[in-house]
């Protein structure tokens, strides 16, 4: 984020705040304020976060002093309470409907001082903004209090807390408090500010229900540099959490007479999908947006399952459909849409209507044609940068054409890509055809934005689910019937318990799932089947035909509970003869056998044409299932929930905030009807507004229908009006993604100007002088240094002489020239002065950085310097199954390094995916794009990864052999990679890497060069030199090493 423009007047002084952030603090002898305490109080009772923001400033100077207030609070919370104490006397925001608030105060915002008080920034963000007069030496506290509902998604709920103060707090402590009677299944916590001298002031504590995080710096763990006041702590801190779930798949808890119920069953098996792709490819599209849609498109068609139909349709001034019908995601047909994906080009208007009409009938035809199995979902997904401009244009008539045409069958979710779109257009063509929309930011990560969004809804699990209570029991239900239930999110239903209702509530929720869930061909020949009620082995698949009654358990058991087959397991063992008759033998049935006649060519093709340990579709076998199979079957939930048990839960641990569940109700209830007057008609729309204005006056939240005023003391402005934003209202503007917390510019201080790069200078022999953020001096300073023998490690395979006098251990630094911003031309004429002086004089060539560092096993700290440069593709270059990582990458020979490198853990079950570009973490299906040099310290059960200023990424465990990345942007530039810790490495590793840490023989000197050895690696030879390299392991720039050099 761009910092704002100073202040005009020398008195006044600007604070920013953001979520959870925690404000910087100056000192008197800057500007005599002093915001002497932040405090930030998270509670998290049952995903209802209750934030609490106080900060308190006293001004030291002589003069009056204007402070403005800015926090940023996320999109979906609400703000419920804001006070100022001045001298003693409080001044609170008071909430009003909107129209009174703006009548009231018209004069104020005439003068164009108090609208526009909670303003959108960034992605998820929204800013709040007072200002107020500070006298001298008085004190002035400052409280803001939001809350807000945690979304589960992916799997997990997600707390995010920016923490950017820019200067020193002296009291400076932020809790989270979580409580969740469910149980706590993991918690995992990371910063991208996070440095060494600030781990001890964070501190996790977490029992079966319970977690406690706490972060409390010290003034000089804060401080960037001794004896400076510039502040360390510039980034975010996030924390994320999943819970225990039960067999029923549902939690019922009860405060003060209101409930919740949370409701994401485990262990079902994903539905297939008939998924319509329909991307825009107008002009507006072109450069970065299509080539991000192009490898976001390819890497979601990867994510096809087996199970699943898809086809394409891209759109400019007319449609085009990939193929006339909906095609089965088997490998074949993916590789062919990959490669029409890849040539997507943009050109042309903007025709959304024709477009989403083809989509509309290309389903309904397939249905038609009996293309789309029963138990299957119809998604469409529409991706698009602008509003429409060829035929129909209308918004109006556009989305009564798709709704009319969908008529409630499909699912249509879309994505508006930038801030081009008109989003309220494309948010109610989605609820219109129940589906949701999402804004698709323009950044470097647009592509993992897409990716992201589709695993949302790549894994439906449940249809038409519907929540059911005793009639005698609740009242006043918020929403309670969805079209669809997906893998990794949550559904929530919280109502009103009647006064004289039963002691226990009884849920019932119902839904529909496929029967047939998975069907997979096995390496040994045999076909292994599963559905909700469990699985079984059909051994043997003959060629001419197949068994119907080997299905038996997917049949005639759609009453049975969830529970009922979840705890039995209970299986069939069905043989089959050489003359295809199929016996039944299970205890709950009686032995029968029946003949089942061939397979039709086509499918029996197709099943043994699908390569080992894959799946095949379950609707291939529904030719022989028989008129007695329904592929979908109606499954029931049941919960029941002590009414006196959960009162007192709720009511003994002392953190929890109180009555917090009927505000939950309240908060949700607001939310679903402002969805719902999206899609309302215009007579539905009134009702449903009036209702939610007066939820949100009962209950003082600031919503899209309320406004607050806050007052000050009579000598000021006597109030401003602060309004929630709706998203989409403000289009066409800029927008960062970044944010910041609490920010002074003060009279007297040094503001950067704008297009000036405040960074310092280094240089490389490839690239000359470069900059790097954060300058401390203005000098050049040389420093090398020579180490003892003894400090350049032991000597490496026996016999090899001690070489540390022939090669020196060398620091290289270098501080920025004398001027902070050099002459481009000064550059200019350095550059070329070396270049000549390198080919008059014919020094040695530059010293390089290796591909991979590895220490040699056993006691020595000898290292190899390893470069895979005769290797084509992807390379597998470590893997341990002990251990349960995999390392692979590609090389490029041209740049003497990696262009990509991934590892791979199995538990925690973590993807880390480095590229020039950056670094993207992907767990639970979920991606996070990080940059290099960006100070990440994420913290997981089995897993911690750091990245400092540097863009040394480490990837270590107590138990586990560390991994280090680095993007080397000097001579060869490049992925590098290193190991530390690798005796922890199991007997049985492998890999290009991997195998120098298995017996690893050394070869007698060359009599000629003693500095040339071989290496016998499981058989084969590898010629090791002596060389002078570049040891990155600490990170740039480097020091100069002697290692053995090995190419592969």
């Amino acid at each position: 984020m761009k910092p704002p423009r100073p202040v005009c007047t020398c008195s006044k002084v600007l604070v920013l705040l953001s979520l959870l952030a925690i404000h910087q603090t100056t000192t008197a002898e800057k500007n005599g304020v002093d915001i002497y305490s932040l405090t930030v109080d998270s509670r998290v009772s049952s995903r209802f976060a209750h934030t609490v923001v106080t900060s308190r400033v006293v001004n030291r100077a002589h003069t009056v002093q204007e402070a403005t207030f800015q926090m940023e609070l996320p999109k979906k919370a609400f703000i419920t309470n804001f006070s100022m104490i001045i001298d003693g006397m409080t001044y609170p925001g008071i909430i009003k409907e909107k129209a009174e608030a703006q009548a009231q105060y018209s004069t104020a915002v005439a003068k164009g001082k108090s609208a526009g008080l909670v303003k959108a920034t960034g992605r998820n963000m929204e800013q709040f903004q007072v200002s107020v007069s500070v006298a001298p030496n008085a004190k002035i506290t400052f409280e803001l209090v939001y809350e807000e509902l945690l979304k589960r998604c992916l799997g997990v709920y997600e707390l995010l807390l920016k923490v950017r103060p820019q200067q020193l707090v002296k009291h400076l402590q932020m809790d989270i408090h979580i409580f969740e009677p469910q149980g706590i299944s993991f918690l995992e916590t990371e910063s991208t500010f996070m440095t060494n001298q600030l781990v001890d002031a964070f501190t996790t504590w977490q029992n079966k229900t319970k977690a406690h995080i706490r972060f409390k710096p010290t003034l000089s763990q804060q401080q960037k540099y001794p004896e400076q006041q510039e502040t360390v702590l510039d980034g975010n801190l996030i924390i994320r959490y999943d819970v225990d779930r039960a067999i029923s798949g549902g939690s019922i808890q009860i405060e003060n007479g209101y409930f919740v119920h949370y409701f994401a069953p485990e262990g079902l098996t994903t539905m297939p999908k008939n998924v319509v792709f329909v991307i825009d490819k107008s002009g507006s599209m072109s450069g970065r947006k299509i080539q991000q849609t192009r490898e976001a498109l390819i890497k979601i068609l990867d994510d096809l399952s087996p199970r699943d139909q898809f086809n394409l349709i891209v759109f400019s001034t007319e449609a085009t459909q990939w193929r006339p019908s909906l095609v089965p995601a088997s490998a074949e047909n993916v590789n062919k849409a990959r490669s029409f994906a890849a040539g997507i080009q943009a050109l042309g208007g903007t025709n959304i209507n024709d477009a989403m009409l083809m989509a509309v009938q290309l389903l309904d035809s397939s249905n038609q044609e009996e293309r789309l199995p029963d138990g299957s979902v119809s998604l469409i997904i529409l991706l698009t940068d602008g509003d429409p401009t060829v035929g129909e244009t209308n918004p109006r008539s556009i989305q009564k054409n798709v709704r009319e045409a969908v008529s409630g069958r499909y699912s249509l979710f879309c994505l508006g890509f930038g801030f081009d779109v008109s989003y309220a257009f494309l948010e109610k063509l989605a609820l219109d055809n129940g589906g949701l929309a999402r804004r698709i930011h323009e950044d470097s990560d647009s592509a993992l934005q897409l990716q992201d969004f589709y695993q949302e809804v790549a894994n439906p699990l449940l249809t038409a689910v519907t929540f059911e209570y005793p009639s005698n029991a609740v009242e006043e239900v918020t929403q309670n019937n969805f079209r669809l239930l997906f893998k990794g999110s949550e559904m929530v239903v919280a109502g009103k318990l009647q006064d004289q209702g039963p002691d226990v509530l009884t849920a019932t929720v119902s839904g529909k799932l496929v029967s047939v869930a998975k069907a997979t061909l096995e390496g040994n020949g045999s076909l292994h089947l599963c559905s909700q009620r469990g699985c079984t082995q059909i051994p043997d698949l003959p060629s001419s035909s197949f068994p119907l009654c080997c299905l038996w358990m997917t049949q005639g058991h759609g009453r049975d509970s969830m529970r009922q087959w979840s705890d039995s397991h209970e299986t069939s063992t069905y043989r089959l003869s050489a003359a295809g008759l199929c016996t039944c033998e299970h205890r709950k049935c009686s032995p029968h056998s029946q003949r089942v006649g061939p397979a039709p060519a086509p499918i029996m093709e197709e099943l043994r044409s699908t390569r080992p340990d894959a799946d095949v579709r379950p609707s291939l076998l529904l030719p022989w299932l028989g008129p007695s199979f329904q592929p979908t079957q109606n499954i029931t939930f049941q919960t029941e929930s002590s009414v006196a048990e959960q009162e007192a839960e709720f009511q003994s641990p002392k953190y929890i905030f109180h009555n917090f569940m009927e505000r939950l109700w309240a908060y949700l209830t607001i939310q679903q009807l402002l969805e719902q007057t999206v899609s309302a008609s215009d007579a539905d729309q009134q009702a449903l507004r009036t209702q939610a204005l007066n939820l949100s006056l009962a209950y003082s939240f600031v919503t899209p229908l309320t406004s607050m005023v806050v007052t000050k003391p009579e000598d000021q402005e006597q109030s401003q009006v602060a309004e929630k934003p709706v998203e989409g209202e403000s289009r066409n503007r800029n927008v960062h993604s970044g944010s910041t917390f609490f920010k002074y510019y003060l009279q007297g201080a040094k503001i950067p100007k704008p297009g000036l790069d405040h960074t310092e200078a280094s240089f490389s022999p490839r690239r000359g002088w470069s900059r790097q953020a954060g300058a401390a001096g203005s000098r050049m300073n040389f420093r090398p240094g020579v180490l003892s023998p003894g400090q350049l490690g032991l000597p490496g395979p026996p016999d090899a002489p001690d070489r540390a006098a022939f090669h020196p251990f060398r620091r290289l630094a270098i501080s920025p020239p004398a001027t902070s911003n050099p002459d481009p031309a000064v550059s200019r004429v350095m550059n070329t002065k070396i270049e000549e002086t390198t080919m008059t004089a014919q020094s040695p060539a530059p010293i390089q950085a290796p591909s991979a560092i590895l220490p040699l096993p056993g006691q020595s700290v000898e290292r190899l310097c390893v470069d895979p440069r005769h290797r084509q593709g992807p390379v597998n270059l470590l893997s341990d199954p002990e251990q349960g990582v995999e390392v692979t990458g590609q090389y490029e020979r041209e740049k003497a390094g990696f262009s990509w490198i991934e590892v791979t853990f199995k538990n925690p079950p973590v993807r880390v995916h480095a590229s020039p570009e950056h670094v993207v973490v992907t767990r639970n299906r979920r991606s996070s794009a990080y940059k290099w040099k960006e100070t990440l310290f994420s913290v997981m059960p089995g897993l911690k990864i750091t990245m400092d200023k540097t863009g040394l990424l480490l990837l270590s465990d107590p138990d586990k052999v560390t991994i280090g990345l680095l993007f080397w942007d000097g001579r060869g530039e490049g992925l590098r990679l290193l190991l530390r810790d690798t005796d922890r490495f199991a007997s049985h590793v492998g890999g290009t890497l991997g195998q120098f840490y298995q017996e690893v023989l050394w070869g007698s000197p060359a009599a000629s060069d003693d500095g040339k050895r071989t290496l016998r690696v499981q058989g084969n030879d590898h010629s090791a030199t002596r060389e002078r390299r570049l040891d990155y392991q600490e990170g740039p720039p480097g020091v100069e090493i002697s290692c053995w050099s090995v190419e592969l």
